[in-house]
């Protein structure tokens, strides 16, 4: 087993999940964001990794990255609060898609999959260090 690689593929997750994290956290941050720029609600982020596959050496896998950071089209709660600065004619303001506990557990799963891939990490360089006493 080739550790360095396995290092390579590990430190591609841990740079995709801490974008998860980024994004995630926009969406926390923006939970009660009723006009951005565009002057709309905001609109949840969502992101979508994909495999790096090296089928010119033919080692298969080779990392993960992200492969699109999308917005969700699904609406937002419409709700009436007249005394709301950006609430339309009929007293309704467009609240924004995010819903607190899916970002809360994406966050988890998010930090989870972090500290997993951190351990590999470690694990890995432990391992490293212990192969190269051996000869000692």
């Amino acid at each position: 087993m080739n550790i360095l690689g396995a290092s390579s593929i590990t430190g591609s997750a841990l740079d995709a999940e801490k974008i998860r994290v980024d994004i995630t956290s926009q969406n926390i941050a923006n939970a009660n964001t009723t006009k951005g720029i565009d002057g709309k609600a905001y609109q949840r982020k969502i992101v979508a990794f994909e495999s790096i596959l090296d089928a010119a050496n033919g080692n298969g896998l080779q990392g993960v990255r992200v492969s699109e950071i999308f917005a969700d089209q699904s609406k937002g709660e419409l709700i009436n609060n007249p005394q709301h600065p950006h609430a339309d004619n009929e007293g309704n303001v467009q609240m924004p898609n995010v819903n607190m506990a899916f970002e809360m557990v994406d966050m988890m799963t998010a930090t989870r999959s972090y500290e997993a891939n951190l351990a590999v990490v470690r694990n890995a360089r432990q391992l490293a260090n212990q192969a190269l006493s051996i000869g000692r």
